[in-house]
């Protein structure tokens, strides 16, 4: 049986407006579909755009922000177009999100349990009572032993596991069809982020709902996403599954990105230093792309073309797009 299409993304573009006047495209022409029961890991670098399409899924873009053209469809229905009265009866019901920093997102001065009941008193037609049950129940879900301390704890007595676990039975509390972690593990050590993402993917697993995660590191994807969209300077620039991209990448960027995550630690024996595979050059600024390709002044194959012509979208494979001038012309 075909997945249900959750959220299906057309053409997107956002641009951010300047003091002087001028636009920054953060987003440019994105198109994505993410069905129920799929990870979808959005690949990419800091400052590719992640974060703002995450926000933008939400209509939680900053006043400067602007939607340029494309659709966002939640189940058919296009989020650009509605009101802020219909789109608050939407987030933390049908659309949640997993903050890269629950120590900001979370409330200092309210309890954890506090919090997550709040969700559900502006969303479902529960009691006090039914809340409170639902809050505890939520908390053993996602792995607390001691769900009544954590109910009464405060954010700033809980640890950053413990509150990434809070602001993900905060997320899921309304069963929401689409879950976007935003960056959920990057401030928490390796054991930790195991932890987080067996969760994420066990509630995916029970739910079905769909999953888009961001991340700038390879190796969060491996195992887990189903599907992983590559991002460069507000564009996907490949897309693939999830051992397509490990096994087979086409775009190099995506052959970067993925080399890095399989590279073992260089040891420089001269300094005695522990030095980490990168990318060489640096990100486009956003506000002055380079002509042409925009991964071209940091690409090992570039040709004469790639500085000259904007790629197109080439199929290689099939159902594998690819914004790279190897594979046509």
């Amino acid at each position: 049986m075909k997945a249900i299409e959750i959220c299906v993304i057309q053409g997107l573009s956002i641009s951010y407006g300047l003091r002087d006047g001028s636009l920054v495209r953060a987003v440019d022409g994105l198109s994505l579909t993410i069905s129920g029961g799929e990870v979808v890991g959005v690949l990419g670098e800091s400052g590719c755009g992640k974060s703002t399409l995450a926000a933008a899924i939400l209509r939680l873009l900053s006043p400067h922000a602007r939607y340029e053209e494309g659709l966002v469809l939640l189940r058919g229905r296009d989020l650009l177009s509605m009101r802020e009265s219909e789109l608050s009866k939407i987030r933390g019901r049908e659309i949640s999100l997993v903050p890269q920093d629950p120590a900001l997102a979370l409330n200092p001065v309210m309890s954890a349990g506090s919090q997550i009941s709040e969700v559900m008193r502006a969303h479902l037609p529960l009691s006090a009572k039914e809340r409170r049950a639902r809050v505890l129940e939520l908390l053993s879900d996602v792995g607390f032993d001691s769900p009544k301390q954590i109910y009464g704890a405060y954010p700033h007595q809980l640890s950053g596991g413990e509150r990434q676990r809070v602001v993900i039975a905060q997320a899921i509390s309304c069963m929401p069809s689409l879950l976007i972690a935003d960056e959920p593990t990057s401030k928490l050590d390796a054991p930790k982020q195991a932890e987080i993402l067996a969760l994420l993917a066990r509630i995916r697993d029970e739910t079905q709902l769909a999953l888009m995660l961001i991340s700038h590191d390879p190796a969060i994807f491996a195992g887990f996403a189903d599907r992983i969209a590559v991002m460069y300077a507000g564009r996907i620039v490949e897309a693939g599954t999830t051992p397509q991209i490990f096994q087979r990448p086409l775009h190099p960027y995506s052959e970067a990105l993925v080399q890095i995550a399989k590279s073992t630690v260089a040891t420089s024996l001269s300094a005695g230093r522990t030095l980490f595979p990168a990318i060489e050059g640096e990100s486009p600024d956003p506000s002055n792309p380079p002509s042409g390709c925009r991964f071209h002044p940091r690409c090992p194959d570039r040709m004469q073309v790639c500085s000259q012509n904007d790629p197109s979208v080439f199929f290689p494979e099939a159902s594998r797009p690819v914004n790279c001038f190897k594979y046509g012309n």
